[in-house]
């Protein structure tokens, strides 16, 4: 049997700490957090175990699925750190109103479709109610500064995307989403998380970066903390927008590594070599430094798909947090004369990429530009014999319904393009009363990346149509999954050979015959 806590010093934990924490609990050495149960098979090293594409055909478990999460302070957490390294310990914040509480800890991905393994499961914890949520005035900035409940140790965790499930004695459950990430990608495939997007819409505490307590944009946060769980389920963002790609991926048997857009931020070496990024179903939030990392990363030959609209979109700072750096999520959108970087510091302030005081649309990277808000339209295919939609047996102006929404994208015709690019779907749709068009985009840089981008929110979630995952499929049916699933297939495969422009056939740039007559 092992203990939750090794003798290891990231982030300044260790068993000392953690006997600490369990003592300040009432919890005492001899019921310390065990695992055991789902260990990591046994491989040729440790490095070989860690890499994700190991994991594929590993027996995975049914029991991942959350179940009932009962009112919001029946059971909640929050990880000290947003990603960790394998064998880093993070802290876990719980508050519930049950006198015990356990942990598992679910890694997902293929696993023979079962789609999670039991990587890890905690002894009996007991419960503490933790005080309510504290605001910070000035930005209002609600956090949750609960005490360490417990520290883990994440020694023989391979890579992946987690869902730590917190089970209540009193039956309720929630999730905490953790990144294991990857510290180099070299011939590898990105999956780049956006836990900067899951906290500028996390309400818990009464407010995100769209609302106030009131449900009103005037009194909206101008800052969101990594200090405070997040609401409904706790990973609803992931559930809906992130996961399904994980699996998808996975089963693909690609060499894969994760990451975060905050890690990339602070670090862009786990880029380098690498053959594509992929960005998720909804990834609206980026520093600049993330955004000039992630352009380097394509201009040096790194593939780049963007699978979702509204990407890039805000521009925000990373700030000090409540015990460590990048824990504050800084944007005052169109409050944007109020944000202390107006006047000094152009190219920080938070606001939208393509507005002043430093004007750069997110199109210069991603090809095409958020227009919309909210839209259904069917997906309707245009150039049917291009690559990306091999063997899907799609002809010239069929269409998928539902596909395009919640947001979409738009090529910028008429602007300057980051490439050759050529429209490969081009989907009619009105907007708040305007006509308009969705589009999906292919272009190449000289360094040979090829940079795909959806143009349509729910492509992710399309991945799911049909199958009950997260119970609203927008109407979008089996016909819809199979589609965006061998497409998605398509690109992935043809990505993660590298530069795709040295073994893809090239765009064909059409923006000035598809836009002659619409434009």
């Amino acid at each position: 049997m092992t203990t939750a806590h090794g003798t290891g010093s990231a982030g300044g934990t260790g068993r000392r700490r953690f006997l600490g924490l369990c003592a300040g609990a009432g919890l005492g050495a001899t019921a310390a957090c065990t695992g055991g149960a789902g260990r990591p098979h046994t491989t040729s090293s440790a490095a070989e175990r860690h890499r994700p594409e190991a994991e594929r055909d590993y027996p995975g478990t049914d029991d991942w699925r959350l179940g009932t999460t009962g009112p919001p302070d029946a059971v909640a957490g929050y990880t000290d750190r947003v990603s960790v390294t394998p064998g880093e310990e993070f802290a876990l914040h719980v508050s519930t109103t049950a006198g015990s509480f356990r942990v598992d800890a679910f890694r997902v991905g293929w696993y023979g479709g079962r789609q999670a393994r039991l990587v890890w499961a905690s002894g009996r914890i007991p419960g503490r109610a933790r005080p309510g949520p504290r605001l910070l005035p000035t930005t209002r900035t609600v956090r949750a500064d609960w005490p360490a409940t417990l520290t883990v140790d994440t020694a023989g965790w391979p890579e992946g995307a987690y869902l730590l499930r917190l089970r209540a004695e009193s039956g309720h459950r929630r999730y905490v989403p953790l990144i294991v990430r990857s510290t180099e990608a070299a011939g590898r495939t990105v999956l780049l998380h956006a836990p900067a997007t899951w906290q500028a819409y996390n309400r818990w505490g009464g407010s995100s970066l769209y609302v106030g307590p009131l449900g009103d944009y005037a009194s909206r946060s101008l800052a969101v903390s990594f200090d405070r769980p997040y609401d409904g389920s706790g990973a609803e963002k992931f559930l809906v927008y992130e996961r399904a790609l994980v699996v998808l991926a996975e089963r693909l048997g690609i060499p894969l590594a994760y990451t975060t857009g905050p890690d990339v931020h602070r670090n862009p070496s786990v880029l380098h070599g690498a053959h594509a990024l992929v960005c998720l179903g909804h990834d609206e939030y980026w520093t600049p430094e993330q955004r000039a990392h992630v352009t380097a990363a394509r201009d040096a030959g790194a593939n780049i798909a963007f699978l979702g609209a509204n990407t890039c979109f805000r521009r925000i700072r990373l700030e000090q947090g409540a015990a460590a750096d990048a824990r504050t999520v800084v944007c005052y959108k169109s409050s944007v004369r109020a944000d202390p970087c107006y006047g000094s510091r152009p190219a920080q302030v938070t606001t939208d990429f393509r507005l002043p005081p430093a004007p750069d649309p997110e199109s210069a990277l991603t090809g095409v530009l958020y227009e919309g808000f909210p839209v259904d339209a069917p997906y309707v295919v245009h150039a049917a014999d291009h690559w990306l939609y091999d063997g899907t047996g799609v002809r010239a102006g069929e269409g998928f319904p539902h596909l395009v929404g919640v947001e979409y994208d738009r090529v910028p015709y008429g602007s300057r393009l980051p490439g050759p690019l050529e429209i490969t779907a081009h989907s009619p749709l009105v907007c708040h009363g305007t006509p308009s068009h969705s589009d999906s985009a292919y272009y190449t840089v000289p360094g040979g990346a090829g940079v795909f981008a959806t143009g349509t929110m729910r492509w992710v979630e399309a991945l799911m149509a049909g199958t009950g995952e997260i119970g609203r499929d927008h109407g979008m049916d089996v016909r819809t999954r199979s589609f965006v699933s061998r497409t998605t297939e398509n690109l992935l495969r043809t990505f993660a050979r590298g530069p795709a422009a040295r073994h893809a056939p090239p765009p064909r740039p059409n923006t000035a015959t598809v836009y002659g007559d619409t434009g």
